[in-house]
């Protein structure tokens, strides 16, 4: 099978393409440089591409006649402004990757006829969020307040009313939730942040430590979006799916930190930040509930195991490990926890 990723030089995205080099199949991606230190870059996953192509997804005629070219079979769409506080430096950017890009990705994949499955990921924050314990549904209303997840919240309806009007490719949307894992550099993040405090033996800084968030590792996000991926080529999964963690993964940022921190030792420690941010939501989480029911797909990773994996992978690759074997390594393992249920 030949996959392509938009967005492969990403966090999920590089995951992604390792995730599927270890299970046999080809893969080809369209994406902008990575970031300086990025897994892709560290763990040499270009060596393993069939095609790493770099372009802009706005680049509407390069984005049509390379997925034509490349004659994909199914297509994972990541590629996108990831970052909340950049949306608000860069809106118009923000908008017009997250927004036209998506759209340049819908046109030529429905003109590339080898396409079997599209899968776009969107996110947890095209929600309308009004701070719901129980988490939103895929029929909830979807709307938000900063630029980012608007744009999230636009590319989403997009693709809802694209294969309505044009529907020549199974096609679905995954919103994923609060992802971490081993190899996340983008600034600003919360692990990214820890990890680099805890590496400089500094007191690391929270944002917003009282907020509540939906903890996930990043290999039960994609093995998530693959079990979209399995009903499509079959015939169903098309429609908007969430694909997130059970209830005992809401857990606030400060909890998330002190467990980190004790994880990591060498007397890791962490303050609040007094600096100013952007607004971000108190509390955010999906409702997996659909998924679990149709398709039959749970996390297999409860969340003290997500952030003991988490942790294990980036003090294993500070101690000089490699990257790439680290992360194929727990690859590997999460197959195994497949094979035994």
């Amino acid at each position: 099978m030949h996959y392509l990723i938009t967005g492969h030089t990403g966090f999920k995205g590089a995951w992604l393409a390792l995730m599927l080099r270890a299970e046999g199949h080809t893969v080809s991606g369209i994406a902008l440089d990575p970031q300086p230190g990025a897994l892709f870059e560290t763990a040499r996953i270009s060596e393993l591409m069939a095609n790493d192509i770099r372009l802009d997804i706005r680049e509407a005629t390069g984005v049509r006649e390379a997925i034509n070219r490349l004659s994909p079979d199914v297509v994972y769409h990541l590629a996108a402004q990831p970052l909340v506080a950049e949306s608000y430096l860069d809106p118009r950017t923000t908008i017009e990757t997250n927004v036209i890009g998506t759209l340049n990705v819908l046109e030529a994949v429905g003109g590339t006829a080898s396409v079997s499955a599209h899968i776009v990921i969107t996110t947890d924050k095209v929600y309308r969020n009004v701070n719901r314990a129980e988490g939103y549904g895929e029929t909830d209303a979807l709307g938000a307040a900063d630029p980012y997840s608007s744009s999230k919240a636009m590319a989403d309806i997009l693709v809802q009313s694209w294969v309505k009007s044009f529907p020549s490719v199974a096609t679905a949307i995954a919103r994923g939730g609060n992802v971490i894992g081993g190899g996340d550099n983008a600034e600003k993040r919360l692990v990214p942040d820890l990890v680099g405090a805890f590496e400089r033996g500094e007191v690391a800084s929270l944002r917003l430590p009282g907020a509540v968030r939906p903890w996930q590792h990043v290999l039960d996000c994609l093995d998530g979006y693959r079990a979209i991926e399995r009903a499509l080529l079959k015939g169903s999964g098309a429609g908007e799916w969430n694909i997130g963690p059970g209830r005992e993964s809401f857990v606030t940022v400060a909890d998330f930190a002190d467990e980190a921190a004790a994880l990591w030792g060498d007397g890791a420690k962490w303050r609040t930040s007094g600096a100013t941010h952007a607004p971000e939501a108190n509390l955010l989480a999906l409702d997996p509930m659909k998924v679990a029911v149709q398709l039959g797909w749970s996390s297999k990773l409860l969340y003290p195991e997500s952030l003991r994996w988490t942790v294990d992978w980036y003090k294993t690759v500070s101690d000089g490990a490699d990257p790439r074997s680290v992360t194929e390594n727990q690859i590997d393992r999460y197959h195994r926890l497949g094979e035994q249920d």
